[in-house]
């Protein structure tokens, strides 16, 4: 596997980012949400402040994960449904946190990868919040 910096329109990698959202996020939000996280993902000035890193098995995108503020915090990271579970989404997170100088790294996690982020170290700041139709838990890892 090797991971490689991906431009922010890439076309491949939001198409994994809408097809994992709409499985596994978007049933949980109420519309308002589903419609405020595509219109993050089609506003090019929100895009361009993020650094994308895609994982690769051969030409293969397994997973994104994109942060903003020096890698300081995690706006994407989505991993294909069939690579969920064998490393993938750890080995994009190894390399976000070597590319990062920051102590602490937040993300805003939506409910289903709350325990995923447990996993990779990250402890909840706050009870969930719900902002435009958008919900999640505040998050921080500190080395």
């Amino acid at each position: 596997m090797r991971i490689c910096s991906l431009g922010c329109q890439d076309p491949e990698a939001i198409e994994l980012i809408h097809r994992t959202f709409f499985r596994f996020e978007a049933p949980e939000y109420p519309i308002e949400g589903v419609k405020n996280f595509e219109a993050f993902l089609s506003d090019p000035d929100q895009m361009k402040a993020l650094e994308f890193f895609g994982a690769f098995e051969e030409d293969e995108l397994l997973g994104v994960i994109a942060a903003k503020e020096n890698c300081s915090h995690v706006c994407l990271f989505f991993v294909e449904e069939k690579a969920q579970g064998k490393g993938v989404g750890r080995y994009l997170w190894e390399h976000l946190q070597k590319r990062s100088q920051a102590h602490r790294i937040t993300v805003n996690s939506s409910p289903y990868a709350v325990e995923i982020y447990r996993h990779l170290g990250f402890r909840p700041l706050a009870e969930e919040q719900l902002s435009d139709g958008i919900r999640y838990t505040p998050m921080e890892y500190v080395r």
